[in-house]
């Protein structure tokens, strides 16, 4: 067992180097002011790649107990086995009631530990703090007043700024040194893809949900891989991906099915978008190829991500790359200043195009017109006010960029099949 972790703790100090080390540690001081604790993957402390402030005197007086420390090691193994497994900073309150967060350190599909910092509380120390601490470090003694006052010498640092800390060790890390990021990247992408899937899963039980495949998100899927809008696609195929796992829950296969038609969709787009169909023919062969090995929704949820990403490449690459980018500027145009009483004289100014030229080129590449364009991210802005706000409907009419009341519920009716306050009545959030 020694021989093990021993060969572990000097393969991390083999792939991060001192000089690496000082680097990486003096930017992330000079940036967050916080010191840095590495561990090998069983949670013990590597002292050559640890600050010499990453121990709180909060933290050396838990450590003092063999029964603290046993806590301490346990939290460290729990946070470094759930950073790894899902390849992204994990942030948490720990054993003893402060926060702490654990950016995992991987080589490949090797693990080799984890880069521990925070040791801080989230806000200003108050009774109620204090009695939190107490209960969980109920078994440990402490001299008379002595956790009192390594409790008040905690640093105070709110959850936005560790959160901003985390994101940026991730990429100091990876970036100051020879380690591979790529399957650290790829489980950070699943565990972000599952939590964004599983939000659709929880509004669909909660608003419930009549269709059994929501065809219109896949005609959006379709506009924004023709557009090499890569953002936005991944949105609406996480939202796809939530609906169908919602109507079929835990059936691999038949999901697995559903990917398979969803290839021939994204196939059809980037040949609209000008791919040369054949390529896609050779692509889709391989990606069928792929959909037989993988055993998991996670793994498959991922897989079609990666694929759309390909989707999106080739139309980048493809002859009608250079039509698809002078829209751009006038779609993110729409999504910004929507809620602006908008011409096409001012959204075909942002493209630098005649409004013919403009029409002309959004018909061909989108499918639907300029103004259907506007009115569909309208609609949607107004759906997501109705549900999460409490203002009344000609509020929200003029927030989404309409100054009648009249016309906006009659455009949200033919587009959504009801009126607005019908919406809200149906779908209001409790």
């Amino acid at each position: 067992m020694k021989k093990r972790v021993l060969h572990k703790t000097l393969h991390l100090k083999e792939m991060i180097t001192p000089e690496q080390f000082t680097r990486i540690d003096a930017a992330f001081a000079q940036n967050y002011g916080l010191g840095i604790e590495f561990t090998d993957t069983e949670g013990r402390e590597i002292r050559s790649l640890c600050s010499r402030s990453c121990q709180r005197a909060f933290c050396r007086l838990i450590h003092d107990s063999k029964a603290g420390a046993g806590r301490c090691r346990q939290d460290k193994l729990r946070s470094l086995n759930i950073s790894i497994e899902t390849g992204q900073p994990y942030i948490t309150l720990c054993h003893a009631g402060i926060g702490v967060v654990c950016v995992p350190v991987m080589d490949g599909d090797l693990p080799l530990g984890g880069a521990f910092f925070g040791k801080c509380v989230w806000e200003p120390v108050d009774e109620t703090i204090r009695q939190d601490i107490r209960k969980r470090l109920r078994g440990l003694r402490f001299g008379a007043g002595v956790l009192e006052e390594a409790v008040s010498r905690l640093p105070v640092i709110s959850a936005r700024r560790i959160h901003e800390a985390a994101e940026f060790l991730y990429v100091l890390l990876y970036q100051m040194t020879e380690l591979d990021p790529q399957v650290v990247q790829w489980r950070r992408q699943r565990s972000q893809q599952q939590a964004k899937i599983s939000e659709v899963i929880q509004d669909s039980k909660r608003f419930g949900s009549e269709e059994t495949y929501p065809y219109e998100l896949e005609c959006q899927l379709i506009a924004k891989v023709k557009l090499g809008d890569r953002t936005g696609a991944k949105e609406i195929l996480n939202l796809l991906l939530g609906k169908i796992l919602f109507h079929n829950p835990g059936h691999v296969n038949l999901l697995k099915a559903r990917l398979v038609e969803l290839l021939s969709v994204l196939s059809r787009a980037a040949a609209q978008g000008g791919v040369d169909i054949n390529m896609l023919l050779s692509k889709n062969l391989e990606y069928i190829d792929t959909v037989l090995t993988l055993d998991t929704q996670e793994d498959l949820c991922i897989w079609i991500s990666r694929a759309l990403d390909e989707f999106i490449e080739s139309v980048y690459n493809s002859q009608d790359a250079q039509k698809i980018s002078q829209l751009r500027p006038a779609m993110e145009y729409m999504q910004y200043h929507f809620d602006q009483p908008l011409t096409l004289e001012d959204i075909a100014r942002q493209a630098h195009l005649s409004v013919s030229r403009l029409s002309h080129l959004f018909k061909e590449q989108v499918g639907i017109t300029v103004i259907e364009y506007l009115t569909h991210i309208r609609i949607n802005q107004a759906k997501h006010r109705l549900i999460v706000g409490d203002r009344n409907c000609t509020q929200i009419c003029f927030e989404v960029g309409y100054n009648n009341q009249s016309y906006f519920t009659r455009i949200f009716k033919q587009v959504v099949g009801m009126t607005p306050r019908q919406f809200r009545l149906e779908n209001k959030r409790p």
